[in-house]
């Protein structure tokens, strides 16, 4: 029972809590439970536990942000560092995701994507708007600090932790006294994080549970196609790209590396929420990949917000699926302004609800497809993003390194270390 709620076994239990999810919803699925009818169980107890779970890691989100965020700039102590930081960190997240669509629209011409497929769209799709060029400036810097954070807009919280970092920089002994307690205020959300996650295995269980039993199988085998390029295009990003990525520029082990995310990986993938996942995220890129706090507190809340690569291979693969199943031929300049504009609106849309739709809608609306056909792919999208969330924490970690290895903020004992380290802080 020790074990249960021990951090030392979390990987272990989060694996358990997902099969022991996985056979008891496919069980229910099979017993009658749909999405209309979902039962008691898959109606009501999964969303309570669930939802309960994820919000329980939610309400932290905003406060471990803005905590370590301030920290970590005031701990720079040097203004031009942090912007060279910045610049990479933004271009490397660019730029992964360009290859990560890239490779989602290959796959999906090579294997001709929705040939044959018997297209009807008209289930209902309403795309929200996506916000234009100086609305998505604009809305970066926040009027009134308070409301960005009681309505979780990350980047105006992101963008106000860092000034007032900078500002602790250029205050002198006031800027060090307020630190101070900043950092001790941090290591109690830190702490609380742990706490919590001692409950994963049991939120994780419901949440795979309730998708599984509302889902099933059936689902997926009638867009079998769709699905399996875009969980071919999600893995062969996650392991290849990234492996190659991290050994270019940081020349670590990629091997290594998933070894200390998998944690990570099984949770984002069970949650299917960056947001939900970040607490994990932070402190197992602290205490199990070495990168030190001041660039993980600045690179990964950013990633999570900005970076999604998992995102954009499915909107590769969903664009080439649709136009070829309406028999709409895409040409070179096509495929160019796709690449062009996911890559784009994986920053201008961040924090917009409903991102991934939305971005997929912008997509389709460039190259004349009919955003009605989303409601196509929807049926599956549910279970897909649970990988893509995967994709999308793994993109934020590899980034991290690189950058904490480029910047001398790197601890390569803590990166070799054969046993999680999340007892001690090293």
């Amino acid at each position: 029972m020790n074990s249960l709620f021990d951090p030392k076994y979390l990987t272990r239990n989060i694996l358990i809590g997902m099969g022991l999810g996985a056979a008891v919803g496919t069980a229910l699925n099979l017993t009658g439970a749909t999405v209309a009818e979902p039962g008691i169980l898959a109606g009501e107890v999964f969303p309570l536990i669930g939802d309960v779970f994820v919000r329980s890691l939610q309400l932290l989100v905003v406060p471990l942000v803005l905590l370590s965020l301030m920290c970590g700039t005031a701990a720079l102590d040097d203004v031009r560092k942090l912007g060279r930081i910045g610049i990479k960190t933004v271009a490397f997240y660019i730029g992964t995701t360009a290859v990560a669509i890239s490779i989602a629209i290959t796959l999906a011409v090579v294997f001709r994507a929705g040939a044959g497929f018997d297209l009807n769209y008209e289930a209902e799709f309403a795309a929200k708007d996506s916000p234009g060029l100086r609305a998505v400036l604009t809305n970066i810097f926040p009027k009134n600090p308070f409301t960005a954070m009681a309505e979780g807009k990350m980047l105006q919280v992101i963008v106000f932790a860092i000034l007032f970092g900078i500002a602790m920089c250029l205050a002198g002994e006031a800027g060090r006294r307020v630190l101070s307690i900043a950092q001790d205020l941090n290591e109690v959300v830190m702490k609380l994080v742990v706490v919590l996650l001692m409950a994963a295995p049991f939120g994780v269980f419901a949440l795979v549970g309730k998708t599984f039993a509302l889902e099933g199988f059936g689902a997926i085998l009638a867009l079998g196609q769709y699905f399996i390029l875009v969980l071919a295009a999600l893995l062969l990003h996650a392991f290849v790209t990234y492996g190659l990525v991290l050994k270019t520029f940081s020349g670590l082990s990629a091997g290594r590396f998933f070894k200390q995310m998998r944690r990570v990986q099984l949770f984002a993938f069970s949650t299917a929420s960056s947001n939900a996942t970040l607490p994990l995220s932070m402190e197992n890129a602290e205490r199990n990949l070495g990168v030190n706090r001041s660039i993980g507190s600045f690179t990964i809340p950013l990633g999570a917000t900005i970076n999604m690569d998992g995102t954009a291979i499915m909107q590769g693969v969903a664009t080439v699926f649709i136009a070829t199943a309406l028999n709409i031929d895409l040409g070179i300049q096509d495929y160019l302004m796709v690449i062009l504009t996911a890559t784009l609106a994986s920053i201008g849309t961040a924090g917009v609800p409903g991102v991934g739709l939305v971005m997929l809608a912008m997509v389709f609306s460039q190259v004349g497809l009919p955003v009605a056909a989303i409601g196509v792919i929807y049926g599956v999208d549910r279970l897909l993003d649970m990988a893509r969330t995967a994709v999308n924490v793994t993109g934020d970690a590899v980034v991290s390194t690189i950058v904490a290895k480029s910047e001398g903020e790197f601890r390569q004992e803590v990166f070799d270390a054969d046993e999680p380290q999340w007892e001690e802080r090293k």
